[in-house]
C-alpha cells in the first residue's frame, strides 16, 4: 500500500516530540514536603496492670456470647457498613477510569449512504458510498499529569479502605455500647422494682401504725408519695430500655418492631484490661489517621497534576481507512493511512490554571491541619479512656462499700421505726440512699465497661496499618 504523502515532515515532528519528552522526564514534579508529626513519648494516665494489646476479635474478651452474636448480625446487616463497601467499589472504579488514560484510545467507525440528485426538467444523478476507518490516539504523559492523577486515585482508594475499617470499628463499638447500656438498664430496672417492693412494704407498716394511732396521716402521705415516685422512676427506666433496644436494632440493620433480645445478666460481663502501647503506635493502629494521611497523599498528587497544566500537552494519532463507491460494499476500496502528532500550549486563560494550583495547594494545607488535629484528638481520646478506666475502677470499689452500708442503714431504720424508736423520715432517707447507691453502682459498672470499650476503639481495635 502506498502512503499518499511524504513522511519526512512527520519525522521532524516526531524528533521534536522526543526531545520534549526527554526534557520533560528530567523535570518531573516532586510532591510538596510536609513536616512529620511530633508525638509524646509516654501517656500521662496510669496504665492498667497485666494488660493485653487489642487483637482482632477484641469484643470476645468481655465474656459475652450474646455480644458476639450481635456483632455478627451487625457485620451482616448494618446499612453503614454496606455503604462503606460501596464507597470502596466506587473508588476502585474511579481508579480504573483514571488509569485508562495511560493507554491509547482506539475507535472503529463505519458508514454507508446512497444519494440521488434531480434537476428540475433535467436529468438526475445518484451516488453511493461505504467507508470503514480505524483510529487511535494517545496523549504522551510528558509532565506526569496522568501519573499524578493515578496516584491520587490510588490514594483515594486506600482512603476508602481505611474508611471502611473505621466504620467497621465504630459499628462494633456502637453495638457493644448499646448492648451494655441495655443490660445496665435491665439491672437498674431490677433494682427499681426491688426498691418499689421495699417502699410498698414500708407503706404497709405505716398504714398499720396509722390504724392503731401510732403514725400520723403525714407519715402515711409521705410514704405514699415515695411509692408513687418509685413507680414513676420505673416507667422512665422502661421507656429508656425500649429506646435503647430500638437504637441497637438500627445499628444491626433490623426494624425495631421485629427486634427482640434475651439479655444475659449484667454481672456476668468481664471488664478486660487493655495495653495502650506507645503514643507513636497510634499512627499504625488507627484507620482514621491512615485515612487522613491517604487524603494528604491524594492532595499532593493533585498539586502535581495542577502544575503540569502550565506546560504543553502532546498527542499522537493514527488512522487507517477504506472507502468505496458502493452501498454496503467495500469492493475495490480506496485506502488511506494517516499519522499525526500535535502539541497544544495554552497562551492565556485568565489565570484559571494558576487559580487551580493555588486551590490545590490550599487544599493540601487544609488537609495537613486536619491530619494534625486528628492526631491530637486521637492522643486526647486515648488519654481520656485511660483515665476513665483508672478512676472508674477505684470509684466502683468505693461504691461497693457505700452500697453495703446503705443496705444496713435501711434495715436498721425499718427496725427502729417498727419498734417506735425513730420516725418515718429516717426510713425515707435510708430508702432514697439505698436506691441512689444501687443506681450509682450500676452506672459505675457501665462506665468501667464503656471505658474499656472506648479504649479498644481509640486504639484501633487491633487494626494494623499495612501500607497503601
Amino acid at each position: 500500500m502506498k502512503i499518499p504523502f511524504p513522511i519526512w515532515p512527520l519525522q521532524r515532528l516526531f524528533i521534536g516530540c522526543c526531545c520534549i519528552v526527554l526534557s520533560g522526564c528530567a523535570s518531573q514534579f516532586a510532591p510538596p514536603a510536609r513536616p512529620e508529626p511530633v508525638l509524646p513519648e509516654a501517656w500521662q494516665a496510669q496504665l492498667p496492670a497485666e494488660a493485653q494489646v487489642p487483637e482482632g476479635d477484641w469484643w470476645q474478651r468481655f465474656g459475652s456470647p450474646r455480644l458476639e452474636e450481635l456483632v455478627l448480625m451487625g457485620m451482616e446487616g448494618s446499612p453503614d457498613l454496606a455503604g462503606a463497601v460501596e464507597r470502596v467499589i466506587q473508588a476502585e472504579a474511579q481508579l480504573r477510569s483514571t488509569g485508562s488514560s495511560l493507554f491509547p484510545a482506539v475507535n472503529l467507525s463505519g458508514g454507508t449512504s446512497a444519494q440521488r440528485r434531480s434537476v428540475s426538467g433535467g436529468s438526475s444523478t445518484s451516488s453511493e458510498s461505504t467507508n470503514l476507518s480505524l483510529g487511535a490516539s494517545y496523549e504522551v504523559d510528558v509532565w506526569g499529569r496522568i501519573a499524578a492523577d493515578v496516584r491520587a486515585s490510588e490514594a483515594n482508594l486506600a482512603a476508602s479502605h481505611f474508611d471502611y475499617e473505621s466504620v467497621r470499628l465504630s459499628l462494633i463499638a456502637g453495638v457493644a455500647s448499646g448492648y451494655f447500656q441495655l443490660l445496665a438498664l435491665e439491672e437498674r430496672l431490677a433494682y427499681s422494682r426491688e426498691n418499689l417492693a421495699i417502699s410498698e412494704r414500708v407503706l404497709g407498716i405505716v398504714e398499720a401504725r396509722q390504724r392503731h394511732g401510732t403514725a400520723s396521716a403525714l407519715d402515711l402521705a409521705r410514704q405514699q408519695s415515695t411509692v408513687l415516685s418509685q413507680r414513676s422512676t420505673l416507667l422512665s427506666l422502661e421507656q429508656q430500655q425500649r429506646q435503647t433496644r430500638s437504637a441497637l436494632a438500627i445499628l444491626l440493620g433490623v426494624a425495631p418492631q421485629e427486634f427482640a433480645i434475651n439479655p444475659e445478666p449484667f454481672s456476668q460481663l468481664r471488664v478486660p484490661t487493655v495495653d495502650p502501647g506507645m503514643p507513636s503506635d497510634l499512627l499504625l493502629r488507627r484507620p482514621d489517621l491512615a485515612r487522613a494521611e491517604a487524603q494528604l497523599v491524594a492532595a499532593d498528587a493533585s498539586i502535581v497534576a495542577a502544575r503540569t497544566a502550565l506546560f504543553p500537552s502532546i498527542s499522537l494519532s493514527a488512522s487507517a481507512g477504506a472507502a468505496s463507491s458502493g452501498l454496503l460494499s467495500l469492493s475495490s476500496p480506496t485506502s488511506t493511512l494517516s499519522l499525526g502528532a500535535s502539541i497544544t500550549q495554552s497562551i492565556f486563560d485568565g489565570g484559571r490554571r494558576q487559580s487551580q494550583i493555588a486551590s490545590a495547594e490550599s487544599r493540601q494545607r487544609e488537609l495537613l491541619e486536619t491530619y494534625r488535629k486528628a492526631i491530637l484528638t486521637a492522643l486526647k481520646e486515648v488519654e481520656d479512656a485511660l483515665n476513665t478506666v483508672h478512676f472508674s475502677s477505684q470509684q466502683e470499689q468505693l461504691q461497693t462499700d457505700i452500697l453495703a452500708e446503705t443496705r444496713r442503714s435501711l434495715q436498721l431504720a425499718e427496725l427502729r421505726y417498727r419498734e417506735g424508736a425513730d420516725d418515718l423520715l429516717s426510713v425515707l432517707d435510708a430508702q432514697r440512699s439505698l436506691f441512689s447507691a444501687q443506681d450509682q453502682m450500676v452506672q459505675l459498672q457501665l462506665t468501667r465497661l464503656n471505658g474499656a470499650l472506648e479504649l479498644y476503639k481509640v486504639l484501633g481495635g487491633g487494626w494494623q496499618y499495612a501500607g497503601m
